[in-house]
C-alpha cells in the first residue's frame, strides 16, 4: 500500500512538473491581421469576386507584396473583371523606424484609374500608410479595410468579407463609365452584358 507521505511527495512532484512545461511552453504569438470588406454594385450579376476566398483567414509572409488586379498569375488576389488594372493596387507590410508597431503601405499600380484611401486620392505609383480603418475606392469597388494588430514578424493574416450593401451610403463614387445625362445611373450601365474592351495600360486614356 502507499503511504499518505508517499501520496503527497508524489503529488508535489507531478505538480512541479506540469509548472516547469507551462513555463517553458513558449508564448504563442499574435498575428496581424488585415480585414477586407468588398462591395461592387454588379456582384451578383458578373461574379467579380469568385477568385477571392471568403471562407478562411489566408497567411501571407511578411516580406510578400500583396497585389490586387485583373492578372490572376501576377496578383494574389484576383478580380475578375476586364475594367480593373492588371495590377491595381499593392499592401506592403512593415514595421515603423524605432517602433514595434506594424503597419500596411498601399500603393496604386493601375495607369488608368486613381484610388481613393478615404480622403485621400493616388495616382500611379503614389503610395500612403493604410490607416488602420479606411474604405478603398476605385472604379466602383468599395473596400473597407480594418487593421487587427499583432505580434508576429515572420507573416500576416488576410480576411476577406463580401458586402451585400454599399459601404459607402451619401459619397458620390468616381465611375469607370462617364455618368449619362438621362435616369439611367451607371450602376446599371456596368450591370449590362456588353463586354468592354480592355485596354492596354501603356495607351493613352
Amino acid at each position: 500500500m502507499i503511504s499518505r507521505c508517499d501520496f503527497c511527495l508524489s503529488l508535489v512532484l507531478r505538480t512541479l512538473l506540469i509548472m516547469t512545461s507551462f513555463e517553458e511552453t513558449e508564448t504563442e504569438e499574435t498575428v496581424t491581421c488585415l480585414h477586407m470588406t468588398f462591395y461592387h454594385p454588379c456582384q451578383e450579376e458578373k461574379m467579380m469576386f469568385r477568385c477571392l476566398n471568403f471562407c478562411k483567414r489566408e497567411q501571407v509572409r511578411a516580406d510578400e507584396v500583396a497585389k490586387f488586379g485583373r492578372d490572376s498569375k501576377i496578383c494574389r488576389y484576383s478580380l475578375m473583371d476586364t475594367r480593373v488594372s492588371r495590377i491595381q493596387f499593392a499592401l506592403q507590410f512593415y514595421r515603423r523606424l524605432h517602433s514595434s508597431e506594424y503597419c500596411f503601405e498601399i500603393k496604386n499600380l493601375s495607369k488608368r484609374t486613381k484610388l481613393t484611401v478615404n480622403q485621400t486620392e493616388l495616382g500611379y505609383l503614389n503610395k500612403i500608410d493604410l490607416p488602420w480603418k479606411c474604405i478603398i475606392c476605385f472604379g466602383d469597388y468599395q473596400i473597407l479595410a480594418e487593421i487587427q494588430e499583432g505580434e508576429s514578424v515572420d507573416y500576416f493574416e488576410t480576411h476577406l468579407h463580401l458586402a451585400e450593401a454599399p459601404i459607402l451610403q451619401e459619397r458620390s463614387l468616381p465611375s469607370l463609365q462617364p455618368v449619362p445625362e438621362s435616369c439611367i445611373s451607371s450602376s446599371t450601365l456596368l450591370c449590362q452584358d456588353k463586354s468592354p474592351t480592355e485596354m492596354d495600360e501603356n495607351e493613352p486614356y
